[in-house]
């Protein structure tokens, strides 16, 4: 089954709710897993569906539980987990493990693994390789790789050989360096290039298309121009998806927030409060207690 799998259909034992917020998703996380025809229906009907990173079990089991529709194993993975200052870093072979971790734990998210740098860029052949083992070794349901119309005949070749992909276009972090930075995408007359490179991906199969830091109205336009669903990381609220590194929206993350981060919870305080009071429990003896001890 491609990527085009209809709404029809489902494995056994699994239902064809509606997914994503407005009038027709319930409040609680529907039973079944989310596919790729989920998604679809959520762009045709105006609905939207959120996404989230997630590295491990825990994070994963809860967001899941929480209704996400979408789990993505992030090459963020790089500067989130194993400390490095950007994604460049991270390997295959460290992605992989995370990714078995979030998909054994989710029940209904639909797991999404970035293709790191240096995993695709070489050939078509590599490229397929690479999804290949993140679908047969990682447990994921999909992929997503950054480029635009360059990349639609190794998306298209991905896509025959029956490997979900959801493009990345805008800012793309793998190319920091070739893009002098973290800079907003798509301003002005580069905003007709992405909407070309939004159509490429379309056409070559892509089940998605993620825009990152890139005008509202330039996001818009490429909402606009596809049938598939869009998602959007500083992107506005067009588009059909918003993904957040939940690191950042769930508040562990210390520091400067970008400007399109919200922060949902203060996890960072609430265990650093905790650690505090852990230490001085454990320094003045009064943890354990009896109430602990056998």
């Amino acid at each position: 089954m491609t990527h085009s799998e209809s709404a029809s259909s489902s494995t056994p034992g699994e239902t064809s709710a509606p997914y994503g917020s407005g009038p027709a998703a319930s409040s609680s996380a529907p039973a079944g897993r989310v596919r790729l025809h989920h998604l679809q229906a959520a762009k045709a009907e105006g609905r939207h569906f959120a996404m989230l990173t997630a590295y491990e079990q825990y994070t994963a089991e809860i967001f899941d539980e929480a209704g996400i529709e979408v789990l993505l194993i992030g090459d963020s993975a790089s500067n989130n987990v194993f400390g490095n200052e950007t994604s460049l870093p991270v390997t295959v072979d460290e992605l992989l493990p995370l990714c078995r971790a979030v998909a054994r734990a989710a029940k209904r998210s639909l797991v999404l693994a970035d293709l790191p740098f240096g995993s695709y860029e070489a050939s078509i052949e590599q490229a397929v390789t690479t999804g290949v083992r993140f679908l047969k070794e990682g447990l994921a349901h999909a992929v997503k790789m950054e480029g635009g119309a360059y990349y639609a005949d190794t998306v298209r070749a991905m896509v025959q050989a029956g490997i979900p992909v959801m493009g990345h276009i805008g800012f793309t972090p793998q190319s920091e360096h070739a893009l002098g930075g973290y800079r907003v995408q798509g301003r002005g007359d580069d905003a007709a290039r992405l909407v070309e490179d939004a159509l490429a991906l379309q056409e070559a199969g892509a089940f998605a298309v993620l825009m990152e830091m890139v005008p509202a109205a330039t996001a818009a336009q490429v909402d606009a121009a596809l049938t598939i669903p869009t998602v959007g990381i500083g992107a506005g609220n067009v588009t059909t998806g918003q993904v957040l590194v939940w690191q950042d929206a769930m508040g562990l993350r210390g520091g400067r927030m970008a400007r399109f981060v919200k922060q949902y919870a203060r996890i960072r305080q609430d265990l650093l409060e905790g650690a505090r009071t852990f230490g001085e429990e454990v320094r003045d003896g009064s943890f354990p207690g009896p109430e602990h001890s056998f």
